[in-house]
């Protein structure tokens, strides 16, 4: 039987996964993810794999690497780390600690029934899910071509979700379906129509199409702050698991 740890290890990679960047770079067991810089999570490095040179020399060329593309150093912190004294020699560098983030689970055995709501899911990335996604987001026009890569370059079972009000859309996410899990990302509702109800009917339906295709348990990732976020996702009964954060330094 696995262990916790080994579980939450399994859903660290389809994290991963599940928001892909432009591009990846493996060294000596750490994975450096470019993205053009849209989001940290495709912008970083992920140090989740033992490794053998000498530490000190690997942040240095990952700066370099980072500042070779214009783009801060950014390492993502996790409960896996390698080596365990990572972000202690980190913070000895001058990095500063982000975004603090929960990694939450639940199963699928007890689903509520969603509300009839008008409810629409494509199985493949559309250019009006993406006009919505970017508008609700704010997503500048820069980083749209990128952001179109990013979704297209995910190789798992996709659900792009969109709820509408009186014809228009007012929330919409993603859901990836991967070796019986069904992560979420992000969810996001147009702040005229939060307090309603409507992320959590349409987080359900979501939940409803992961089952659908052998899902029996979800993730999500909330930023420990967001503290109505954290209520819904409680209310439909995700759990902490960990928690990771981010060590930023600046490109200069």
């Amino acid at each position: 039987m696995y262990s916790e740890k080994h579980t939450h290890r399994h859903i660290e990679e389809l994290t991963l996964n599940h928001w892909q960047p432009l591009s990846t770079s493996f060294y000596d067991g750490w994975v450096l993810r470019f993205a053009n810089g849209y989001s940290k999570r495709a912008n970083s490095v992920q140090a989740i794999y033992s490794s053998s040179l000498d530490v000190h020399e690997k942040i240095r060329v990952c700066e370099e690497m980072y500042r070779s593309s214009q783009l801060n150093t950014v390492f993502k912190i996790t409960p896996f780390v390698q080596p365990g004294e990572l972000d202690q020699l980190l913070q000895d560098k001058g990095y500063v600690v982000v975004d603090r983030t929960l990694v939450q689970l639940r199963n699928l055995e007890d689903l509520n029934t969603p509300k009839p709501v008008d409810i629409h899911i494509d199985e493949q990335l559309t250019d009006e899910w993406l006009h919505h996604f970017c508008r609700l987001n704010s997503v500048s026009g820069q980083f749209r071509e990128t952001m179109t890569q990013m979704l297209l370059n995910i190789r798992a079972h996709t659900a792009f979700i969109r709820l509408s009000v009186d014809g228009l859309v007012v929330a919409c996410g993603l859901g990836v379906v991967e070796r019986q899990i069904i992560g979420l990302h992000d969810i996001i509702t147009d702040p005229a129509y939060r307090s309603r109800g409507l992320a959590e009917q349409m987080i359900l339906h979501l939940l409803h199409w992961g089952k659908s295709q052998g899902a029996v348990s979800s993730y999500l990732q909330v930023v420990a702050e967001n503290a109505p976020a954290r209520r819904l996702y409680a209310k439909l009964g995700y759990t902490d698991a960990y928690s990771y954060w981010y060590r930023v330094k600046k490109f200069t």
